[in-house]
């Protein structure tokens, strides 16, 4: 394990002190868990250091309750055929996921006893839109996206915790660039922060860009970013604002072959404008977060490995090299990563 990652991992403590009981250990670093299978989990909602909800392929929702020491299956009934690819979880009983897919492959599903049962809240039944990515503000409040219908992206509103999904008007979202769409690699095409901002990331057009709404989705401005497109395979994969002023935003080709320069992007305010990393991501990056009560420190992770930040996303270094599709933080203090193969790793100092 490098040294930069296990500092990530001591800023983590640093960040969140240790619970009763509980002392460090040198042991820092991802710490893979076992999960049993093989999905590749694109959606990851980490609650605290205890709980965490991953979805993924096959139609697999795993839950963890115990910092990952284990993980139970509590997959929906009869979701085999589906791909799930963002998870969103209020505490240990309650989380939505979507699944993606063109029609009535894009779907929406709620549970409020932690997975043993889960009720279907929203169906696509257009042919043409297909949901990539989901978020909320707070336990009532969410998003989801869908790649452009009629030449613009569609938005799905809930306000009642995904029980119920309403399409909003398009009248407040500019059009879409010719061949533009959104990524379903990370969960992170669609993010917020605070009561009522939300961002939404573009690739496959001539540039890639970064939407933003300050009213919850009803209205929409578009910035351009120095991150490549140009291709069906290229732009903004993921994206993460700490607060309503500060984001990072993370991409590049995801084809093995290709490579990805210019793979990282920074915003100081709010998205209105994106510079360059000088020193960006070395190869594509689908995921990224900030850690925890830090202003300048950050992760990102993709197929070839995970990338930190100590300057606010200006200049990264590869830390890890393990294969991560997504990764996130929680407020107390830890950090997740998940990925192919059943891989789903937690940032941690203690045993």
């Amino acid at each position: 394990m490098s040294v930069g990652l296990i500092g990530a991992a001591l800023a983590l403590t640093l960040a969140a002190p240790a619970r009763a009981g509980e002392t460090p250990t040198a042991a820092a670093g991802w710490q893979v868990t076992p999960t049993g299978t093989d999905a590749r989990f694109r959606g990851l909602a980490p609650v605290d250091r205890g709980t965490a909800w991953a979805a993924g392929s096959k139609g697999t929702v795993l839950r963890t309750t115990d910092g990952g020491r284990s993980w139970r299956n509590v997959s929906p009934a009869g979701a085999g055929d589906l791909e799930f690819r963002d998870v969103e979880a209020f505490d240990a009983r309650r989380a939505v996921v979507l699944a993606i897919g063109e029609g009535e492959a894009s779907r929406v599903l709620r549970t409020e006893d932690g997975g043993a049962t889960w009720t279907e809240s929203f169906r696509n039944t257009d042919a043409r839109a297909f949901y990539d990515c989901m978020t909320f503000f707070d336990r009532r409040h969410g998003l989801a996206m869908s790649d452009p219908v009629d030449g613009k992206y569609r938005i799905l509103s809930t306000r009642d915790g995904g029980r119920s999904w309403q399409v909003l008007p398009s009248a407040g979202m500019p059009d879409a660039l010719p061949g533009e769409a959104g990524f379903a690699a990370s969960g992170q095409c669609l993010v917020s922060a605070g009561p009522r901002d939300v961002w939404l990331a573009t690739g496959g057009g001539a540039t890639a860009r970064v939407l933003h709404s300050a009213d919850r989705g009803l209205t929409w401005t578009a910035t351009d970013t120095p991150v490549p497109a140009g291709d069906p395979a290229r732009g903004v994969f993921g994206l993460a604002f700490r607060d309503r002023t500060h984001g990072i935003a993370v991409g590049g080709d995801y084809r093995k072959d290709q490579p990805s320069p210019q793979a990282g992007a920074v915003s100081t305010d709010g998205g209105r404008t994106w510079r360059p990393s000088a020193t960006p991501p070395p190869a594509y990056r689908s995921g990224v977060a900030w850690l925890p009560h830090s202003r300048t420190a950050a992760l990102a992770v993709g197929p070839t490995g995970t990338d930190l930040t100590t300057d606010g996303g200006r200049t990264w270094r590869t830390v890890d090299t393990g294969s991560y599709d997504t990764v996130d933080c929680t407020s107390d203090g830890s950090c997740w990563a998940s990925g192919e193969k059943g891989r789903i790793a937690r940032l941690a100092t203690r045993p």
